[in-house]
């Protein structure tokens, strides 16, 4: 035995000191901030004890206050090891954290909440690492169990709240809001959040008023005003919205995603010379931003401005929102700028079946080039373009064969370099469905007594515009006295529109025959009329060269342009346009009077005059 072993059995024997005396000293003198005091009675514990857990810690958690990450590390190990409580495990985690070992500290937290499985802190503490490690889900389950477990705990209710809106669960993230605030009723972010979880579940009034409560307790969040300004755009409130705009850009005049804002309502309300210099001073704030540059190339291809406008569409690329993926190929990307004589190339599908097939026109462009194409687009479309000119195979997603380059059917009008007027093959370019086909159809039909007009009134109800672009049925109503017989083109209808169309047996409905579009095909060929609001009908009954008219809200997509009855993308095809947001009526109005005049010559021929609109 040497001497400090001596020394330290002598004063273990004596009573008067022991290690976890001189500990409890050294935390206490820590506390208070005698760094020095603390490190020596951890140093005369250690001499009692090399081995002392808490002598251990302490010195760990004193390395740690030093800077000494990898030394604190060290320490508080070896505390673990000799035994491995709770707090110890905690202390480790939080230098771990401390280093960036994020992957290394949720593993001890684990075995930390086996130790306490009822202490609401930890499972906080390990629900905010999981959602830092993108662990989200699991983080979410911690942080509930935090406040399962204390349900006065705020900062549990807060974080999960946030976590559940960032997962889109806006009805969990608002009740774990609705605790915060019982809590804390005086967080304007917390109202302001919980606006969010609200309006998304379209609890639009509540949303309102917590937005004005965020506001009234701190006008300073830039934010608020912002998301408050685009729920007044919501409920048609042109002149507050702008205010709300306004009133954030004073707090932050650089504020790039509240100037995009007001430019889409100054386009939605066609004051394009504003719109315009604000996506200009947007860009000048945060010049390459993928949403402001999206929205001024659709504003420039919807004033006429291609050569520009495709360019600055390829931005899409970068938007969550429009929900395109990148598909990670190995090939090259294919714009235009290489040969294509003897390569293969496979052109797909990157927005929705009516852009694929406004699209799918470019083709037998490709082709000419000298290129083996193969057209991958979604299966309902699948049949209906395997049959354009220059298509060597039209595949799904699952089957693609081997190709040299590749291209996104959005990106070939950029490829071609397509201006207003060399927009190709605008007299159509689908086959002619078969004849046999047609002929079925014609056979449901049944005899041929009246002028036949087919009906899309509504799109996909998840499309980001359909509040604009689709009609409820009923609102055709004044057409259906004109002696004409209706077809249904309409799949997926609506429980509103079919009660009404169950009211109405005059309007046959075969659609549950429209297996794909190639049917719809077949059975428009049957038709002499489309009447379609903006949607993939419309895109096909135009690319089989059908006659067509399209009803389009005041604030059109952009490949409707502006100001004009027909459309350069489809020749057969007529655009009859709101004059004022909203304002469907006088647009039901005029295509009655259109079809009156088309019904009183009928059955002279009459396609011609389906598509002669008047200005």
């Amino acid at each position: 035995m040497n001497r400090r072993e001596r020394r330290a059995a002598a004063a273990r024997q004596s009573g008067k000191v022991s290690p976890a005396a001189l500990c409890q000293a050294g935390f206490a003198h820590f506390q208070s901030g005698r760094i020095a005091e603390a490190e020596l009675c951890c140093r005369q514990a250690l001499t009692l004890d090399e081995q002392h857990p808490d002598a251990l810690h302490l010195l760990g958690a004193l390395c740690f206050h030093a800077q000494q990450p990898d030394a604190a590390v060290e320490w508080i190990g070896r505390a673990v090891r000799q035994a491995p409580k709770a707090e110890y495990l905690v202390s480790l985690t939080t230098v771990l954290e401390r280093q960036g070992r994020l992957e290394d500290a949720r593993q001890h937290y684990r075995h930390a909440l086996r130790l306490k499985p009822e202490d609401a802190g930890l499972w906080n503490h390990v629900g905010n690492l999981l959602w830092q490690l993108g662990y989200k889900d699991e983080a979410a389950q911690h942080l509930q169990r935090a406040l399962k477990l204390n349900p006065h705990y705020w900062e549990a209710a807060h974080n999960g709240g946030m976590l559940l809106l960032e997962l889109g669960r806006h009805a969990e993230a608002v009740a774990c809001f609705d605790i915060a605030e019982k809590l804390n009723p005086s967080s304007a972010a917390l109202y302001q959040m919980r606006a969010v979880c609200l309006s998304a579940l379209n609890r639009f009034d509540e949303a309102e008023a917590d937005y004005e409560k965020s506001i009234a307790l701190d006008p300073s969040l830039a934010e608020t005003h912002n998301n408050l300004g685009l729920l007044h755009w919501r409920f048609g409130r042109p002149e507050q919205a702008f205010a709300c705009f306004d009133r954030a850009l004073a707090l932050r005049p650089n504020f790039h995603a509240v100037l995009n804002n007001k430019a889409v309502v100054l386009l939605h309300l066609q004051l394009l010379d504003e719109a315009f210099a604000t996506l200009h001073r947007s860009l000048a704030a945060a010049p390459d931003d993928a949403q402001t540059l999206f929205y001024l190339a659709t504003l420039q291809l919807l004033t006429g401005d291609f050569e520009r406008g495709w360019l600055a569409r390829e931005a899409r690329w970068r938007l969550p929102s429009v929900g395109l993926v990148d598909r990670g190929f190995s090939q090259a990307l294919w714009r235009g700028d290489q040969p294509l004589e003897g390569k293969t190339i496979l052109l797909h599908s990157d927005e929705g079946l009516g852009d694929a097939i406004q699209f799918a026109r470019y083709v037998p462009l490709v082709a000419a080039l000298g290129a083996r194409v193969i057209l991958e687009v979604e299966p309902p479309i699948q049949r209906l373009l395997a049959g354009i000119t220059g298509v060597a195979e039209c595949v799904g997603r699952s089957a693609v064969p081997a190709f040299d380059l590749h291209c996104p059917l959005g990106t070939l009008p950029l490829a071609f370099g397509t201006r207003l007027d060399t927009i190709p093959l605008a007299q159509g370019y689908v086959s002619a469905p078969p004849a046999a086909r047609v002929d079925a159809w014609d056979d449901r039909l049944g005899p041929r007594t009246r002028f036949r007009v087919g009906l899309v009134w509504a799109g996909n109800p998840d499309h980001k515009n359909d509040h604009d672009r689709s009609i409820a049925l009923r609102t055709l109503a004044p057409l259906l006295d004109c002696g004409v017989q209706f077809v249904s083109l309409q799949k997926g209808v609506r429980d509103q529109d079919r009660a009404f169309l169950e009211q109405h047996p005059d309007i046959v409905d075969l659609t549950q025959h429209l297996t794909d579009f190639s049917e719809t095909a077949a059975l428009v060929s049957c038709l002499d009329l489309v009447i379609s609001v903006d949607t993939s009908v419309a895109h096909l009954a135009g690319a089989l060269g059908a006659p067509v008219w399209t009803l389009v809200p005041f604030n059109p997509d952009w490949r409707w342009l502006l100001n004009r009855t027909d459309s350069p993308w489809y020749q057969s095809m007529r655009l009859f346009r709101q004059p004022a947001r909203g304002d469907w009526g006088s647009v039901v109005d005029r295509v009655r009077a259109e079809l009156e005049s088309l019904v009183s010559v009928w059955p002279l021929p009459v396609s011609a005059k389906a598509n002669s609109v008047p200005s």
